[in-house]
This record gives structure tokens, sequence and C-alpha cells, in this order.
């Protein structure tokens, strides 16, 4: 039997990293799409250059996205490339929306045009919940998006949708609460709440800025995450799956669990900054992954208290190594 072969949009970001190691494991041949004028540096796929394929493309060229199916050939496609940040999103609406939104009309379109076989993951978000009144959210749960970000995860979610009812593709969206590792980049809070801890440990720093600290989420491990991507592309028909802890954390426990693995208390390190608030911001996201647990039989590995402290202990012995941040995700 031959090797199943995958695509990867967004690789060189913390997800796409940990999919391509969990599928090279799975004995899969592993490709990946790479903007050839990109900044990124492919720092976290190093480790793994020598075992996939780079291809040149562009989630906003659908000549490049045609041509790379073609070379990869997969059998199964993980869109994985979007503007992640809900942050810079307000900042670069347009921007976000065309590789976010659009970009995923345009691939979907790309395996309509070439191969009406192929498996299609979608990177749906649990941002495009919004501002809700539930206290958990599911697969049923309405969407209500409060960013540029969110709405053009929904219009992907609602492609991807659209494609598998319309045209019949396996084709299916992982509403994926937030997950995070030490390869999460650092604009991101959880990963500016460790490095900020590891420099103050290490007497680098004093202070860290954030915005709001009441707000809370849902945070898993990444690693863990990804096979549940993998596993949403095994099963006889192609579902929807909310995956999630199902326990939520605020900003202030987040940083109180940081600065209590180097025995600090981070009221007296960490200052709140207005310029960091979000114009629309969600207070509380909490989800539901029961469908999951029972279909798919995913459990996450990794708690918020182990993650927090490989977090905090990854940054301590990044600095004290020399080894720069991870600044692109």
């Amino acid at each position: 039997m031959s090797e199943s072969r995958a695509l990867i949009t967004g690789i060189t970001g913390q997800d796409g990293s940990y999919l391509a190691e969990f599928l090279l494991q799975k004995g899969y041949s592993v490709a990946g799409l790479v903007r050839s004028n990109s900044t990124d540096t492919h720092e976290r796929i190093h480790h793994i250059a020598d075992r996939i394929t780079l291809i040149d493309g562009d989630m906003l060229d659908s000549g490049s996205l045609l041509r790379a199916i073609r070379v990869a050939e997969p059998d199964e496609i993980y869109n994985l490339a979007s503007q992640s940040y809900v942050y810079a999103s307000f900042g670069q609406p347009a921007q976000t929306a065309e590789v976010t939104a659009v970009g995923t009309a345009r691939l979907l379109e790309a395996i309509r045009d070439t191969n009406a076989n192929i498996r299609f993951y979608q990177a749906s978000s649990s941002e495009m919940f919004g501002e809700t009144r539930l206290p958990t959210q599911n697969e049923e749960t309405p969407f209500a998006p409060r960013s540029p970000y969110a709405i053009s995860k929904v219009f992907g979610h609602m492609f991807t949708r659209l494609y598998r009812e319309a045209y019949g593709l396996y084709a299916v969206s992982g509403i994926l609460f937030n997950h995070e590792s030490p390869r999460r980049a650092r604009r991101f809070v959880t990963r500016k709440v460790s490095d900020a801890v590891a420099r103050i440990h290490l007497g680098q720093a004093e202070t860290v800025e954030l915005g709001n600290l009441d707000a809370r989420r849902d945070w898993g491990y990444a690693g863990d995450y990804v096979e549940a991507m993998w596993l949403m592309l095994q099963q006889a028909e192609p579902v929807d799956y909310v995956i999630a802890t199902g326990v939520s954390h605020s900003v202030r426990e987040l940083c109180e669990a940081a600065f209590g693995c180097v025995g600090l208390d981070y009221r007296e390190h960490v200052r709140v900054n207005d310029k960091y608030l979000r114009p629309a911001d969600v207070s509380a996201l909490c989800g539901d992954a029961s469908k999951a647990r029972a279909a798919l039989n995913w459990r996450p590995t990794v708690n918020f208290e182990e993650l927090v402290k490989m977090m905090v202990d990854a940054d301590i012995a990044r600095i004290r190594h020399g080894q720069p941040v991870l600044s692109t995700d």
C-alpha cells in the first residue's frame, strides 16, 4: 500500500509544524505550502526540513494553489493558513479577509478543479461564536463574530459546508478553541506572558503590559489538537467538530499560574495598558467537545497548569541558551 500524502497550508506556523510532525509519525508523505517572498524563517520546521517538501504558493493566487495540488497530489489537505492574530485583524481587515476567507474559497475551488476525492480540513475558530450568552459553545451554537478575523473564519467555515453539501466534497471544519505551546508567537497573550515571566525571572525585565485581564478562554495544547484534525479526516462521513478542553481561565489566572511557576506574584509585574484592548472584545469562551469525545475518541492530554509550566520552562531554557523568540505565526 502506498503511503498517504498530505498538503498543509500554514505549515510554518504553530499548528502546521505540530501537524507535520504528527503526520510524519503516521507514515505520511508531507508537503507544505509556503510563500516564496515570506519573511518567515521556517524555524518551527527546521528539525524536519529534510523529511518534508515545501511548495511555493499563496492563498491569494488561485493558480499557485492549483499547481501546489498537482505537484503534491495529496490525499488530504489541511488548511491552516490565515492571518491568525485577532488584534491585528482590526488593523488589516481587507488582508485578513483575502487570506483567511477568500483564500479558503480559492483552495476549495482548486480541489474541485483537480481532484474532488481529496479530503479537506478547514481550521475554524472559537472566535466565530463571539459574545455569546451561552456558558459553553458546541457545534449548534450560533455564530456572532466580533472581529475581522472571526468574520473571515465564519466565511471559510460556511464555504467548507457549502462545498460539502453542494459538490459532495469530503470537507470538514474543526472549530478549535485556543490552543497554545512553546511554538506560539510572542504577540499572542499566552506566549507574551510566558516570555515575560522568563525574562523577569532571569533579571532581563521587570514588568509586562497586557490588555483585558478578565477575558476568559478555553486553552489547550496545540500538540493535542492536531491529532483531532487528523481524526476528523479518517471518519466515514465528513462532520464538523468542536475541539476544546471544556475548562476556561481568565488572563489574570494565566498570569497567576505563569508567575507562580517561578515563585513570583503577578500583581507586582503585570501592568494594564489600554492600547492592548480590542475595539470589540469577546469576554468569555468555553468549548463543549462532547461530540468529538464520543465520535472521535479524542481527549486532551495536557491540562492548563501543565501547559503554562511547559511554556514558561521552554522560554527560560530558550533565553538561557541565547535563542531568539519566534516572531511570526
